[in-house]
């Protein structure tokens, strides 16, 4: 570290790549890490449970090692150099595997608590997290869950992203920065109170639904995607509907008696067990199912939390029935 005087540190040649290789596995690193955080020895030294002197003892072997200053100091006051910034951003990344491994083995020992980040679209939120959840947090009292209710769509991007670890939600089609880890294949059809003129119908199509009032989820919601090629098809000028960015509004507008809501049955499978509502598939030929999935980003392997927390929901839902799913 420049002191400000003349100094015959650092070594004016650098050890070779091979000797560097070892002193990167040595404390000197770490003790770097801690004053490049602080940019204080004092700090670095009291985080650390250890005398200042060995501290700048370890900074100065690092830069003897790399014949270069990390810190420079200006007025007592301490900042790292060109050199020491670029350690720092890639030594952190080297760190932070190993922080996340000891933070999982603490979770394991019960020292400290662990987090799961969670996106889930409307209906599945609604539907089966609350339970999902309040079964996870007895098991794992210590564990947290932040959740988020969000759109399909969006549950995707905060994956891509790596805001969240798990997604819950719809996908037409999956992205390869997408792996869909459990899925169940949902059938579409028309939510409606008992009473209703096609509660009776056989075989029910997109065609019959459009002479009634009818309430339908917006574009930025999955199933439009899906439903949008066959409202077209049957009508080449849309009746008047209801249009809406919440499936538990469209439960909602059905249990109201006055409108059959397109949607597939997850979201309203309450009222649907009580037999307030009924659920009829739509019969049109080539219509696709929607797909449910439980979602990770590919190529990454979760943290423990994530891992505990995935690994009971997998369960969870492979042993609920979902509505209208295709086995």
């Amino acid at each position: 570290m420049d002191k400000g005087g003349t100094s015959e540190r650092p070594r004016e040649h650098a050890l070779s790549a091979s000797l560097l290789s070892r002193v990167f596995h040595q404390p000197s690193l770490l003790y770097f890490n801690a004053v490049a955080t602080h940019l204080s020895i004092r700090e670095a030294a009291r985080r650390l449970n250890v005398a200042s002197s060995a501290v700048t003892r370890q900074v100065a072997q690092l830069e003897d090692a790399l014949g270069i200053a990390l810190f420079l100091r200006d007025k007592r006051r301490m900042r790292l150099s060109p050199a020491g910034e670029i350690l720092f951003r890639h030594s952190r990344r080297l760190a932070a595997p190993m922080e996340a491994a000891v933070s999982e083995i603490e979770i394991l020992r019960g020292v400290r608590a662990g987090s799961v980040r969670i996106a889930a679209a409307e209906s599945v939120g609604h539907s089966f997290l609350p339970r999902l959840i309040s079964e996870f947090g007895a098991r794992y009292p210590r564990l947290t869950i932040d959740l988020s209710i969000v759109s399909s769509g969006e549950v995707i991007d905060r994956l891509v992203e790596e805001r969240v670890d798990i997604g819950f939600g719809f996908i037409a089609r999956t992205p390869r920065q997408i792996n869909v880890a459990f899925r169940r294949d949902v059938r579409i059809g028309a939510v409606m109170v008992p009473t209703h003129p096609l509660a009776g119908v056989e075989h029910l199509t997109m065609d019959m639904c459009l002479d009634h009032a009818l309430a339908v989820a917006r574009p930025e919601i999955s199933i439009r995607e899906v439903i949008e090629p066959f409202l077209r098809r049957s009508s080449s000028i849309l009746p008047p509907m209801v249009e809406v960015n919440s499936i538990r509004m469209l439960a909602e507008l059905a249990l109201g008696g006055h409108y059959l809501s397109i949607m597939t049955p997850i979201g309203a499978q309450n009222e649907i067990a009580a037999g307030q509502l009924i659920f009829k598939p739509l019969e049109d030929g080539g219509l696709p199912t929607n797909r449910f999935g439980i979602l990770v980003r590919s190529g990454s392997a979760l943290h423990l939390a994530p891992a505990i927390f995935f690994d009971h929901a997998k369960s969870y839902f492979e042993g609920v029935e979902l509505p209208g799913a295709i086995a």
